[in-house]
């Protein structure tokens, strides 16, 4: 299902059936003191960079209820992510397909029904204000159901399954607010979760990559791209994946390529395998062997961190893959437009985010289910012009450069 359908099925359908529940729902006091959270679910759906995103609140919830069984329920596609974080076992990672409506439907009956003999505790929704991921946390007999909640805001409506409401706070970065919702298990405020948020909380984990695995990669990609085994590679990220809007101006990401090859520096277009066409522009543009497509050349998110290792920089536009890098040592410049770093900034200091606020940015928010009124000109990202991102990748692979001369 396309990500437009997959919103107006959670627009129209999961409304009706919001309401429709929530006749028959009636709030009680369901949440007791002390606490039972030996069996913790939590719902992230459909973001993969947010899973990464969402790793200092596991972290909390691991602190808090040291004894706890987590389990995951993503889309299927997503699974993977969960295994490299690994924060829980395999088989406690429940998913559903978004392939089709048919596939969705079964495999949500097949996790209901699974939900409800594993008995969960608590269950934390991390859908901003996603109608399923409500209808699910109810439908999972979880008498403690935590989610965001609008409050005097206007939100969108999603019933009122969700009794212990963690209010969303447009002002804090997404992970501080994810460790809100482990805070708030056990909350006896109101609204929710007051606690002190600080930096210090935010931290990407890393990924467990052996050098085994690393030195199958190099010797994979020197053997299929020989011409730039002795340079630096630069990574490019030029699509913008489910939502166009958010993707930098090709013809930018081409004038880059162009002027880093000149620098003497290798280049690698990554992206999915129907990201060929972006790949075979830049390589047109530049004219240069050391130039290579690498769309679809891994077959796994794994492998695509394990690229990650062979290379000296990523640049990339919001998304998946520059959330991935965050969780590897590859330093990373990130292309905001219709969303902000203040929200979805990466949590690794070796990264680098560009951001132009103009009057109408960011528009992508939680209020408006991640749909832009903007008519495909994002000048948000054409602001940021190749000159600047170039000279902030120069500056970062030459201070590598001067850091191993400082080694030697």
């Amino acid at each position: 299902m396309n990500i437009a359908f997959q919103r107006k099925i959670d627009r129209i359908v999961g409304t009706f059936i919001c309401r429709i529940l929530s006749l028959f729902y009636r709030k009680r006091s369901e949440v007791q003191t002390p606490v039972t959270a030996d069996r913790i679910l939590v719902i992230l759906l459909s973001e993969m960079g947010s899973l990464v995103l969402a790793h200092p609140m596991l972290q909390r919830i691991k602190n808090k209820f040291p004894e706890t069984s987590l389990y995951f329920l993503v889309f299927e596609k997503n699974r993977e992510i969960v295994e490299i974080l690994d924060v829980t076992e395999t088989d406690n990672i429940l998913t559903i397909s978004n392939d089709s409506m048919l596939k969705f439907v079964k495999d949500s009956v097949a996790v209901i029904t699974k939900m409800r003999k594993i008995k969960f505790d608590v269950v934390i929704d991390c859908e901003l204000f996603a109608r399923v991921s409500s209808i699910l946390s109810l439908l999972s007999g979880a008498p403690i159901r935590v989610g965001f909640h609008p409050y005097t805001q206007e939100g969108l409506y999603r019933g009122n399954f969700i009794n212990v409401p963690v209010m969303y706070n447009p002002y804090h970065h997404i992970s501080k607010q994810f460790i809100g919702f482990a805070d708030a298990i056990d909350s006896v405020t109101v609204p929710t979760s007051k606690y002190a948020m600080t930096d210090n909380d935010l931290k990407a984990p890393l990924a467990k990559v052996g050098q085994e695995e690393i030195s199958r990669m190099r010797t994979r990609v020197h053997n299929d791209f020989p011409e730039i085994k002795d340079k630096k590679l630069v990574l490019v990220y030029p699509t913008g994946g489910l939502l166009s809007i958010r993707a930098w101006p090709l013809d930018y990401f081409c004038q880059l390529s162009l002027d880093l090859l000149q620098k003497g520096y290798a280049v690698g277009v990554i992206g999915l395998e129907e990201d060929k066409k972006l790949a075979e522009a830049i390589q047109s543009h530049c004219q240069d062997p050391c130039c290579v497509d690498l769309t679809g050349y891994t077959r796994s998110i794994r492998e695509l961190m394990i690229l990650y290792h062979l290379a000296a920089l990523l640049v990339a536009n919001d998304g998946g893959p520059a959330h991935f890098a965050t969780m590897t040592p590859l330093p990373t410049i990130i292309l905001f437009g219709p969303e902000t770093p203040e929200l979805y900034g990466p949590l690794n200091e070796a990264a680098v985010s560009f951001h132009v606020p103009i009057s109408c940015s960011p528009c992508l928010t939680a209020y408006n289910h991640q749909t832009s009124p903007c008519d495909g000109d994002n000048l948000c990202l054409k602001l940021i012009h190749p000159e600047q991102v170039l000279a902030k990748a120069l500056e970062i692979l030459e201070s590598q450069e001067s850091a191993k001369f400082a080694s030697v």
